[in-house]
């Protein structure tokens, strides 16, 4: 994807208030990358390599990985993770699979295990401990998936201990929220890609009129009629949300569909953990 379309990497960095979270954890540093569709049209080796450099750069505890390696054929993830292992992290690498990652057969297995080679964890439904037990990392199965279950997941988890869960599509949100959830880090919408400032994701404007609009018009904006229906949400398509008791955190990705981005850059998360 040419620099034009997608515009230059942005650097987020926020504080993320915990509540009860233990002295040795206050000031670590996490990293949040997402979306990368690496399939040689949506994101270029510059846009990636100034990504893996700005992450090593923030020196992180922990890098977390929300998703979306590839776009549909499974057999790029062979090279980027050529590129991902340059990632550093004091407590590994933690990633979760997006619906692009499990969307041709037998391509969640080979994402899995093309990022478990160079050493990247990943959790489908599974319950991580890289920063000790006091801060468990939680991965969900994609959304989209039959496997999608928080229940059997998040019971396991002691409601009186912080915790960070990572789950690609931030409308899960909402179902979380029968949980203690300090911190959800997602992706999936890439920010949606064109915003009007001051009114937000085009999605979401175009979302609340789509239904008074003749179907005839409709399908002359298939960038906009094909992905109003990426989340339900389109209000926590970027940046920081408060759900109640919950934290919901969703990145804008590093990779970019056509017709390209306006005023949603690209961008790698860095997040310092704070005590409440």
């Amino acid at each position: 994807m040419h620099w034009l379309l997608s515009g230059p990497l942005s650097t987020e960095k926020l504080t993320v208030k915990i509540g009860g979270l233990p002295a040795p954890l206050q000031g670590k540093k996490l990293v949040q990358l997402s979306d990368f569709h690496y399939d040689g049209l949506r994101l270029s080796e510059d846009m990636l390599e100034k990504a893996i450099a700005t992450s090593n750069k923030a020196e992180p505890d922990l890098v977390l990985l929300t998703g979306d390696y590839v776009t549909d054929d499974p057999k790029p993830i062979h090279e980027l993770i050529l590129r991902l292992k340059h990632l550093e992290s004091r407590s590994g690498i933690y990633a979760i699979l997006g619906n692009h990652d499990i969307h041709y057969k037998h391509a969640k297995e080979e994402v899995t295990d093309a990022l478990t080679s160079i050493g990247i964890h990943v959790l489908w439904n599974a319950i991580a401990y890289p920063l000790g037990k006091e801060l468990p990392i939680v991965g969900l199965a994609d959304s989209w998936s039959r496997e999608f279950n928080p229940v059997v997941v998040m019971n396991q988890l002691n409601p009186s201990t912080p915790c960070i869960v990572l789950s690609h599509n931030p409308d899960t949100a909402e179902v979380l929220q029968a949980w203690r959830v300090d911190l959800q880090l997602s992706g999936h919408t890439h920010g949606g890609q064109i915003v009007i400032p001051g009114f937000g994701p085009a999605a979401l404007i175009y979302s609340k009129i789509a239904k008074k609009i003749p179907m005839s018009v409709r399908r002359r904006v298939p960038f906009l009629e094909t992905n109003v229906s990426v989340v339900h949400h389109w209000e926590w398509a970027q940046g920081f949300h408060r759900l109640g008791k919950n934290q919901l955190y969703v990145n804008r990705g590093l990779g970019t569909y056509l017709p390209g981005r306006l005023f949603c850059h690209p961008e790698v998360t860095v997040i310092t953990l704070q005590g409440e």
